[in-house]
């Protein structure tokens, strides 16, 4: 052996040991033992054990590590740290991690992904939603909601009160349902077919509330006096958060309180004088108790020394005089109650305080908590449910539909866009089941719920866009038969509301994300703010040099996966999917990387490159989205039909992993540095593709007839074949098509004729003069001309009918 061979060795021993992420002690007793072997074999001199010498024994010794590396470094971490204040603090302090910080760490545990148990609805709560959900289903009209009443029906509202879908979240023992979250996704999104403004009125209680906060942090007395009044109905509660001059900066609300004595029902008390503008406030106008979050001031020192307590929340009953409530937004044609509440001057007592006196200035924290739960449940529950009623309905309209003498399915330009819808129909709702099911584990998510929230409401625009294409026309002209454009009108709103999807996406995703799921991040800037120095020193020393092992691996991850393109890496399934999970594992590495090298090269400055910071949330995000819908694949049996599904939501996923990663590199600010992670991570450039036009046209055909498939696509929704339930009527005009077609065909071979595909009822006439066809085979053709005639066709009105005020 000669001293290059014995080099080579090292290298690749080096390249092994970080692969694997030996530990420092292994790490250095393996490489002794090579240098032992070296020294036998007469290849090393003494100054090369003087050089491993140098190296190895300060990173060995403890105490000389500390000294003379992580206590100069820990310094040096203190200066250049970000400001961090206390509301920025309490969000990443706040919630949970669970998968997501695997494929933040590179090497995610596959069977750990598949073993987590499927989420089930109890006997319970199958039955709710076969019964009142269906029940208030039927009841709604979505038209006479949105265009005539700009409201739920009185006999909605009634009979929501009086089956307790406004407690859905609250304990049994104060007579609430106590559905798990997974359950409360399903009454959502079945809801959402119907009417969003049924699913929003329904979703907001049950989401970010009183309720959720009560069951929490209230104290007995505040939990015994209002969730029994909660569930019966005898109270509309909403949560007054957002003002006109802290929207997404809900740290910054201007709204404030005063502790001070004052009198409150002829008694003399400590309590808060109260000043607020709120906007936004989802069933303000209607709502009988106000959850009110404010900044509570203490001036007299009347609660302890500190004057500036911070955010306080409390529940306040609109009946108390100053408090104005009743006015309405009108966010865009979705009139769900919402409207502006204002204040001056309001005095109460500190009892109106959720959790008491004691949890004055704990407000934020108790917000960012339940919104880590709430959030990954009702916008993204909402957006689910209408893309999943929306795929079906867009696939039967698209066969049902015909222009050039074929079903416009069979158009590949309409193709692409269905598949589209379809693709991420089966990702939206693997989504919403793998993050409820996670919250249902008793996890607090969130990073998965900032994730799952924008992408599965931009998701949600998208489609929507996609199917008012498809549709032209039909998808524009208002009216009772338009199941559309309702939906394509109030899109924004779920993007703007419970943190605008921009600000999520550039700041909250990836700022939420590398602190909690890196491994180290968080332990280090711990170590960083302990004023105990001797304690920080360990910490820092423990968790800075444990980074240092993950970049290292990391990095030589990334450049054998390259060399091998990820081949070489075992997946749970031999079988068409096996591919997407080397993939993913590879992009886990790339991200890890990338996350540690961004944090190095940019410092406190990655927290104001806030585009630096979107692409690598998105790159955690799309895996997250992949990895759900191949665990939806297993949790359903591996369904081979499936697959074509499967393909394109991972495909497509991969895809926009990929170009993110292109993004960040061809933007990164240190160009030596972009050079160096183009030539490790994409070395050939990009090659993966957006799902290819063969996957296309399955997804698109899958949609266009009655199979497993697509009943799997539209589980659970409003699919009743009712005269008034528009969609069940496009799925029964959809199968009698289909029935027709042979009928059809079977006419024209007869007669020898090529006639077009519609005015059935003649064609029926014709066939049955010709001796063709029976009677029943007669009426079918007829029935399905009128039944297709209602489907293409758009509503109309009298002039008068559609000025201000006559409906």
């Amino acid at each position: 052996m000669d001293y290059l061979t014995w080099l080579l060795i090292a290298i690749a021993l080096c390249g092994f040991m970080a692969y694997s992420r030996a530990s420092l002690g292994t790490f250095t007793i393996a490489f002794t033992l090579l240098m032992i072997l070296g020294t036998s074999l007469q290849i090393l001199s003494f100054f090369s054990w003087l050089l491993f010498a140098i190296i190895a024994i300060p990173l060995n010794v403890a105490d000389l590590r500390k000294k003379y590396i992580s206590s100069p470094l820990l310094a040096m971490f203190r200066n250049i740290m970000p400001e961090m204040s206390r509301t920025e603090k309490e969000a990443i302090d706040a919630g949970t991690t669970w998968f997501e910080a695997e494929l933040f760490r590179g090497t995610p545990d596959w069977k750990k992904l598949h073993n987590y148990p499927k989420p089930t609805l109890s006997s319970e709560e199958q039955a709710f939603l076969d019964g009142p959900v269906e029940e208030v289903c039927r009841m709604t009209d979505d038209w006479q909601t949105t265009h005539e009443l700009a409201d739920l029906s009185p006999e909605v509202w009634q009979f929501l009160k009086d089956n307790k879908f406004f407690a859905m979240i609250i304990k049994k023992q104060y007579g609430g349902l106590e559905f798990s979250a997974y359950a409360q996704s399903r009454v959502l999104q079945k809801l959402s077919s119907v009417s969003t403004v049924l699913s929003s009125t329904v979703g907001v209680p049950n989401s970010l509330g009183p309720g959720e906060l009560l069951q929490h942090y209230g104290t007995q007395e505040q939990q015994d006096y209002y969730l029994p009044r909660l569930v019966k109905g005898e109270e509309i509660p909403c949560f007054a958060l957002t003002s006109p001059e802290a929207g997404s900066d809900a740290g910054a609300i201007p709204d404030y309180g005063i502790v001070c004595h004052g009198k409150f029902n002829g008694e003399e008390v400590l309590g808060m004088r109260l000043t607020w503008n709120k906007r936004y406030i989802t069933l303000a106008p209607i709502a009988t108790v106000l959850g009110l979050a404010f900044k509570l001031q203490d001036p007299d020192h009347l609660l302890g020394e500190e004057e500036d307590l911070g955010i306080t929340c409390a529940l306040i009953p609109t009946d108390i005089d100053g408090v104005i409530t009743g006015r309405r937004h009108f966010p865009l044609n979705v009139p769900f109650q919402n409207g502006p509440t204002q204040g001056e001057d309001v005095f109460v007592p500190l009892s109106f305080i959720i959790g008491g006196p004691e949890m004055a200035g704990q407000g934020w924290r108790m917000l960012v908590e339940c919104l880590s739960v709430g959030r990954a449940i009702t916008l993204p529950s909402n957006s689910t449910g209408g893309i999943k009623s929306l795929a079906l309905a867009t696939g039967a309209y698209s066969r049902i539909r015909r222009q050039f003498k074929i079903a416009i399915g069979k158009m590949e330009g309409v193709e692409e866009a269905l598949a589209r819808i379809g693709g991420n129909a089966y990702l939206m709702d693997a989504v919403t089941t793998m993050s409820t099911g996670a919250i249902d584990m008793g996890e607090k998510p969130s990073v998965i719920s900032a994730i799952a929230k924008y992408h599965l409401t931009e998701k949600m625009r998208n489609c929507v866009a996609d199917a008012m294409d498809i549709h032209g026309g039909k998808g524009i002209c208002m009216g009772p038969s338009n199941y559309l454009a309702r939906g394509y009108q109030g899109a924004p709103v779920a993007i703007t509301v419970e943190g605008a999807n921009i600000l999520t996406r550039s700041m909250i995703i990836y700022g939420q994300g590398a602190i909690r799921c890196h491994p180290y991040v968080l332990a280090e800037l711990s170590a960083a703010n302990n004023q105990d120095q001797r304690q920080a020193l360990n910490d820092f020393d423990h968790a800075l040099f444990g980074h240092i092992g993950f970049a290292i691996s990391n990095i030589c991850r990334s450049v054998w996966f390259s060399f091998t393109g990820s081949y070489l890496l075992t997946a749970p399934y031999p079988d068409q999917t096996r591919r997407y999970y080397q993939l993913m594992t590879r992009f886990s590495s790339n991200l890890a990387m990338l996350s540690d090298i961004a944090m190095l090269t940019l410092g406190g400055d990655l927290k104001r490159r806030e585009r630096i910071s979107a692409r690598l949330g998105d790159i955690l995000s799309y895996l997250y989205l992949a990895s759900a819908t191949l665990k939806r694949y297993n949790d359903e049996g591996r369904q081979s039909a499936d697959l074509p599904l499967v393909q394109w939501a991972v495909e497509d996923s991969l895809y926009q992993v990929q170009q993110a990663i292109d993004e960040l590199i061809n933007n990164f600010p240190n160009r030596i540095v972009a050079k160096m992670l183009r030539l490790i991570i994409l070395p050939l450039g990009c090659w993966l593709e957006k799902p290819s036009d063969r996957t296309d046209h399955k997804v698109a055909a899958l949609l266009q007839y009655p199979n497993d498939t697509r009943s799997r696509i539209g589980q659970g929704q409003y699919l009743t074949r009712e005269p008034e339930n528009v969609l069940g009527q496009l799925e029964q005009t959809l199968e009698d098509i289909i029935a027709c077609e042979p009928i059809f065909e079977k006419i024209c071979r007869e007669l020898g004729q090529r006639l077009p595909f519609y005015q059935l009822d003649l064609v029926a006439q014709k066939g049955l003069e010709a001796k063709i066809i029976s009677a029943e085979e007669a009426e079918l053709l007829t029935k399905t001309e009128s039944a297709r005639k209602a489907t293409i066709n758009v509503d109309d009105f009298d002039s008068n009918y559609l000025k201000a005020g006559q409906c």
